[in-house]
């Protein structure tokens, strides 16, 4: 029988270059898998909260309230399991300052102020000067000594064993941080007390609305987030003159110097005369604490619009969103240890 060895060659050839394509195909497919599961990581890569002794940063804007002295304070008696490793005075710009740098320069100062009055001498060096403006765009960092000691030291952590940043004011020092460094994105966990919650009737939160530009790089560059909203979920978080009268009043020097200066606050701005005021603050760095301090739930990362809104979109990443403060325990907590 005869055999055209060319036909047969040729059919070789052809069998072989579909062989050759399948092979192409079905790798391209793995890798577009491989990458799929690595966005899908990436998007679904929400904060754990930790489970032993961390090192933990504060930015704070110490002036602007009084709820910034109850949470330095709070950090500082909790470092069983929190290591402090940086304070950095955030800006700010209300009545009780004329600009953003005099709001920060105030900041460090109240903060040393409170280290002064807890006898922690030891601390004051670790204290960073902030921001004197806030983002003007989403791609200018702000240079200060805080935001550049952030891009510096976090680049010391990794992914498994993070720096976790305590973030309760405008979030500047932090968002110029990772626009100087980027690669710090994977290496620190940022915990913040900004924005109003999901059902509220806008944004126009006051760490929030100061730096929107700042707020939009937190939500958008994909760092690990926790957030902890202001009106709606934190608000529940309030004290009372008697309250604090009853647990701190008498115990040390810093308790009387909160309860003063709280009650000060208090008359300036409530006509009531049974006033109550949050201590917003508190509940970022309670959050490192325990979780029997409030509940929470994974959602898309919103996006901080500048009309003082969020707008929505289901592809984003996952952060960790509080909902739920238990005041009772956190406040037997915090007084317990401030009064100690």
């Amino acid at each position: 029988m005869y055999i055209d060895s060319r036909k047969i060659i040729m059919l070789l050839v052809l069998i072989l270059g579909i062989l050759a394509f399948e092979a192409k195909e079905y790798w391209a497919d793995k890798k577009r898998g491989n990458k799929r599961k690595e966005d899908d990581k990436e998007l679904h890569n929400s904060p754990e909260r930790p489970k032993g002794k961390v090192d933990v940063v504060i930015d704070t804007d110490t002036f602007n309230e009084i709820d910034d002295q109850y949470a330095l304070a709070y950090l500082i008696k909790s470092e069983d399991k929190l290591d402090l490793k940086a304070i950095y005075a955030a800006p700010f710009l209300n009545s009780k300052v004329k600009s953003a740098k005099e709001g920060m320069e105030k900041s460090r100062d109240e903060i040393l102020n409170i280290l002064s009055l807890m006898k922690r001498d030891d601390l004051k060096s670790m204290v960073y000067s902030g921001s004197e403006n806030f983002m003007k765009d989403e791609q200018t960092p702000i240079i200060s000594d805080a935001a550049k000691d952030l891009a510096e030291r976090a680049m010391s952590y990794t992914k498994e064993n993070p720096l976790y940043v305590i973030g309760i004011a405008a979030i500047t020092d932090v968002s110029s941080a990772l626009l100087i460094n980027p690669e710090i994105k994977d290496r620190i966990v940022v915990v913040w007390l900004g924005g109003h919650g999901q059902d509220y009737k806008d944004t126009a939160e006051f760490n929030m609305k100061q730096d929107i530009a700042a707020a939009r790089i937190l939500f958008g560059c994909g760092v690990r987030l926790v957030q902890l909203p202001c009106k709606g979920v934190v608000s529940s978080f309030t004290t009372t003159g008697p309250e604090l009268e009853h647990w701190l009043k008498g115990k040390n020097e810093l308790c009387d110097y909160l309860v003063e200066v709280t009650e000060k606050e208090a008359k300036a701005h409530h006509k009531e005369k049974t006033w109550s005021r949050p201590i917003w603050d508190v509940t970022a760095v309670a959050w490192l604490l325990d979780a029997k301090f409030m509940d929470e739930r994974i959602i898309k990362s919103p996006i901080p619009e500048y009309d003082n809104t969020y707008s929505f979109n289901e592809n984003r990443h996952d952060i960790k969103y509080v909902y739920y403060i238990y005041r009772d325990r956190l406040f037997e907590d915090l007084f317990k240890k401030l009064s100690s």
